[in-house]
């Protein structure tokens, strides 16, 4: 052999094993998770066709929409699609009494339903999300699917609702019996991962300065990215609710430590570095996160003595109130995390609000209404023959798009994934079964499909092709007993799938397409009013809203620029909006608990003042005040004089450097 062709060879043999070695087989869970899908899909049919359900294959869909690797999470989307389905059973019995005689009518009707269910839904999370979507286009299979037949509904819907009980009750049986895996390690592997992450960004926060808002947002995520399942804990254990408040608890911890690391970091580098107090405070902060007990208790007695004398001064009072806040913020993101071990009750239950922009939520929903008035007008005046079935499926891959964080992904999976769908069903339907009727036969031709859309499911870059093939391979095979084997009813559900994933797929890059750059803008724009409601005294939970800030930032950090100068200046202005809307709603709670001393009349109102006109000076000098008027007070009301004036003294340094930034949001003038 030649040289040449040697080395040909040898080149051909190092891609393919670059290819192999990039080919990593899917673990065991993996397969475990496949093999209790096809099972408990299995097992919907037989039970759907011994009970001679109407449409047995609808349990099998279900056990396919509720398809999740750990047990708590299809605990919990079953509970919601349950009751999803219970209200759109409701709406559709109503839309059929009330326009069951006008098609336009009950379409319009429709539409505006499913664009309110879908607005909805973008304000709650995870499976609360889902719930409020599903009740819109439950609305399509029970009523729209019906509606040359408005008789048929009631027993429609009930058809529908004894399928999905059916297949929640066979993947809940089979995710018992087979020991599917808690979503409680994988939860508590990711407190601990946030709180040591949080732990060292505090840490270099207070040897070295502030670490930025880079580094800021990508702990803040860290601490975000286990919330998903804290409300799924809360099925999985008899104390779930307990644990479930620990996550809660130590997850507002993590975020307030890196808000007061941040802020500790920023007062010392307007006092000084190497000043006494700085230093000692330092040292005591690092002590008490490497579990030193009495580090808390020895800074809590030095504010007190600081309030109490002659010398003390809002920058003094700043540093002792943030080294306290991170101290104890750190016992109760640990309280919290021991809670959400053992199910004890922990110290403190906070919600966990999550931002959410009304123009997007808008845009959904107006997208959902207009693809569905879209689809409609084509199906109707294209005559096609099965209209009310392509409207309900347009309708259905609109609304779960539009919960979907990636909604092109999404499309994009549906439009590969309905053609796969389509050929495994004709496969399986006319080559594998082949006439037969045999319900064993029937799930061994089935498993391959399933299992491998479910290990495609688990991957991040094939999971919406996955879910597509999982729910869709059952839909349009729609076994039944007996299989009618009915090629002209394959072809027509092909060309309908194909057409509404075709649909869906220009809706989303043609219909009122959403950048990242109208993202921020509308976070940009609900960070100004919070901090308007903030400044001037509008009553607010101080602590939620710090909670509120945290998520806002993770999400704008998601859709700040990738990477550079303009990413680092655009997350600077978001933190700095956080930082002071934080600072002035801890400022305003304070006040009012003040507000009750007689002795606080002149300097809480000269603080108010100052909030409402933003102005650093003056925000100091208010500071002082309350001091002033502290010194002879009891001590708890010198602590919450302390508080507040760490959180003056934290907007004013905020609003001296970001000046110019707030000037061009008009805070002054909005305010």
């Amino acid at each position: 052999m030649s040289e040449g062709r040697m080395a040909e060879v040898t080149q051909r043999r190092g891609w393919i094993d670059a290819v192999l070695d990039r080919i990593e087989p899917p673990p065991l869970s993996s397969w475990a998770y496949g093999l209790r899908i096809w099972l408990a899909m299995m097992l919907a049919l037989y039970a759907g066709f011994w009970l001679q359900l109407e449409s047995a294959s609808s349990a099998a869909v279900t056990v396919a929409i509720l398809a999740q690797p750990r047990r708590g999470q299809a605990l919990s989307k079953a509970a919601y699609r349950f009751l999803g389905t219970l209200i759109g059973f409701a709406v559709a019995i109503l839309f059929t009494a009330l326009f069951g005689q006008d098609r336009v009518e009950m379409l319009v009707a429709f539409a505006l339903w499913m664009g309110c269910c879908v607005f909805v839904a973008n304000y709650l999370q995870g499976t609360k999300a889902y719930g409020a979507m599903l009740s819109g286009y439950t609305v399509a299979i029970i009523a729209i699917n019906n509606i040359d037949a408005p008789q048929m509904v009631f027993e429609s819907g009930l058809a529908r609702v004894a399928a999905i009980t059916l297949g929640i009750l066979s993947i809940t049986f089979i995710n018992d019996a087979l020991g599917a895996p808690y979503v409680f390690p994988e939860l508590s592997a990711g407190m601990a991962k946030a709180r040591d992450a949080v732990r060292d960004f505090v840490r270099q926060a207070v040897q070295e300065g502030d670490p930025g808002p880079e580094a800021a947002a990508d702990t803040l995520r860290l601490v975000a990215a286990p919330r998903d399942s804290i409300g799924v804990v809360g099925t999985e254990f008899h104390d779930g609710e307990n644990r479930a408040a620990g996550a809660r608890s130590a997850v507002a911890a993590l975020f307030a430590a890196v808000a007061g690391a941040r802020s500790f970091a920023l007062a010392v580098a307007r006092s000084g570095e190497r000043t006494d107090d700085a230093e000692e405070l330092r040292r005591q902060v690092l002590a008490g996160l490497d579990g030193d007990r009495t580090a808390l208790p020895g800074l809590e007695a030095r504010i007190d003595a600081l309030a109490a004398g002659d010398g003390a001064d809002p920058d003094a009072v700043l540093l002792h109130r943030r080294a306290i806040d991170l101290l104890r913020q750190d016992r109760l993101a640990e309280d919290g995390i021991d809670a959400l071990e053992t199910g004890r009750a922990p110290l403190r239950d906070m919600r966990l609000p999550v931002h959410r922009d009304f123009p997007d939520a808008l845009r959904n929903a107006a997208r959902v209404v207009i693809t569905v008035a879209i689809s409609a007008a084509i199906f109707v005046l294209s005559g096609w023959p099965a209209t009310s079935a392509a409207l309900l499926q347009v309708s259905a891959f609109a609304a779960l798009a539009s919960i979907n964080p990636n909604p092109v992904g999404f499309a994009t999976g549906a439009l590969w994934g309905m053609p796969l769908a389509a050929a495994c069903a004709g496969i399986v339907e006319f080559i594998v079964l082949d006439g037969g009727q045999g319900f064993p036969l029937l799930a061994i031709a089935m498993a391959p499909v399933v299992v491998t859309a479910c290990l495609l499911s688990l991957r991040p870059g094939t999971a919406s092709l996955g879910f597509i093939l999982l729910v869709f391979f059952p839909v349009v095979l729609a076994p039944a007993n007996p299989q009618p084997y009915n090629p002209e009813s394959y072809v027509n559900s092909t060309v309908l799938f194909c057409v509404s994933g075709l649909i869906l797929f220009l809706v989303i890059r043609i219909v009122l397409p959403t950048t990242n750059a109208q993202r921020r803008r509308w976070s940009l724009g609900a960070a100004r009013a919070d901090v308007i409601e903030a400044l001037s005294g509008e009553p607010q939970d101080s602590d939620e809203r710090v909670n509120l800030d945290a998520d806002r930032l993770v999400q704008f950090a998601g859709w700040a620029c990738a990477a550079g100068a303009a990413r680092r200046a655009t997350l600077r202005h978001a933190f700095a909006l956080a930082a002071l809307d934080t600072a002035a709603a801890g400022a305003q709670a304070g006040l009012n608990r003040l507000a009750a001393e007689p002795a606080f009349d002149g300097a809480v109102h000269r603080a108010r003042a100052a909030l409402r006109r933003a102005e650093a000076g003056a925000l100091r000098e208010a500071a002082s005040d309350l001091l002033a008027a502290a010194r002879g007070g009891p001590a708890e009301t010198r602590r919450t004089a302390t508080r507040v004036v760490a959180d003056l003294t934290t907007a004013s340094y905020v609003i001296e450097d970001q000046g110019r930034v707030l000037r061009r949001l008009d805070l002054w003038g909005a305010g």
